[in-house]
């Protein structure tokens, strides 16, 4: 990493962030001690984010709250809303554990699920077979493009060694 490049604000983005809590507390019409039971945290720890001193706030109280906030937001009609809050509502279903319509989820990683299972066992064994693997994987491949497994065509697949 480059000891010259600029560091992030932390400060000023948990000064941000307590802010845009502390809109939508207000918004929705809850006060810091009932957003503080609905998620689960104290009030004291609504203060410290709301006032911008959560620094040494640990994540979940973050997420915690922004859980009740997303929760009270997805009952607005969302043409009333903005495109950011709107994009902030999807992103919330990979960060929160599983609750009623929102959760995380585990999601591919590539287009096809098959690359990233193959990329995965590829990585799982260890160096001196991985070479045998994608071996058997070109012969395997090179099968099925000739006919043999039912493909079409009988090209050899790229990259592959005959």
């Amino acid at each position: 990493m480059d000891p010259n490049a600029k560091r992030p604000d932390w400060a000023g983005w948990i000064r941000q962030a307590g802010t845009q809590v502390r809109r939508a507390r207000e918004f929705l019409g809850l006060s810091q001690e009932q957003i503080a039971r609905l998620a689960g945290v104290s009030q004291g720890a609504v203060s410290r984010v709301e006032a911008g001193r959560g620094m040494a706030t640990p994540v979940l109280t973050f997420l915690k709250l922004q859980l009740v906030i997303t929760r009270a937001l997805r009952q607005i009609d969302p043409e009333l809303l903005t495109d950011d809050v709107r994009a902030i509502l999807d992103a919330a279903t990979l960060v929160s554990p599983p609750v009623e319509e929102m959760g995380s989820r585990l999601f591919p990683l590539l287009r096809d699920p098959g690359v990233e299972r193959i990329i995965r066992v590829y990585q799982s064994l260890p160096e001196r077979e991985r070479q045998g693997f994608l071996s058997v994987l070109d012969a395997a491949a090179n099968s099925f493009s000739q006919g043999i497994g039912g493909g079409h065509g009988s090209q050899s697949v790229p990259g592959s060694q005959r």
